[in-house]
């Protein structure tokens, strides 16, 4: 039995001055707050998507995970700051607390945002778009939770756009 709790953010967000765009999930897996960086779960498609994007090996590491965004441009964080949720699902998230990603758009280059799945693209658009005022861009979760045969093609497909952007 999983019983919902109240998480906080535990790592900041990871962006460079030379950050072009923003890539903001809703919250970090119970996985990814362990390892103490994004998409750690390893069913998590996330990192092999922008490997193969940009024709890379995937970063093992936490080291590696960031030289490669910070090699193609792209920030990352989470639209919550805190919020009750049961285990890893994101349908369960209750009284939100948002992160201020305007921190990030004040301290970098960033003028793309993306949101990877439904829930962290309502959210930043019931908290965050009136204070960024960037209209972020939806794309599908690579959560192991969206699964279906083709998606990891369809995942590439919709991601690619950020290497137009980057490149």
């Amino acid at each position: 039995m999983v019983i919902i709790m109240r998480v906080s953010h535990e790592f900041g967000p990871f962006y460079k001055k030379n950050s072009k765009v923003l890539i903001l999930g809703s919250m970090p897996s119970r996985k990814s707050l362990e390892e103490g960086f994004y998409y750690a779960h390893p069913q998590n498609r996330f990192w092999k998507v922008l490997s193969f994007i940009y024709n890379e090996d995937i970063p093992q590491t936490i080291v590696d995970k960031k030289k490669f965004l910070e090699r193609h441009c792209i920030a990352l964080w989470d639209v919550i700051e805190s919020c009750d949720i049961k285990g890893s699902s994101d349908s369960s998230i209750r009284n939100v607390v948002v992160n201020d990603i305007n921190y990030i758009l004040n301290n970098s280059n960033v003028s793309v945002i993306y949101t990877t799945g439904r829930v962290s693209y309502n959210l930043y658009n019931k908290y965050c778009k009136d204070n960024t005022l960037i209209d972020a861009i939806y794309l599908p979760s690579t959560s192991p939770a969206n699964c279906g045969k083709g998606i990891f093609e369809k995942l590439v497909e919709e991601y690619s756009q950020i290497k137009d952007i980057t490149s």
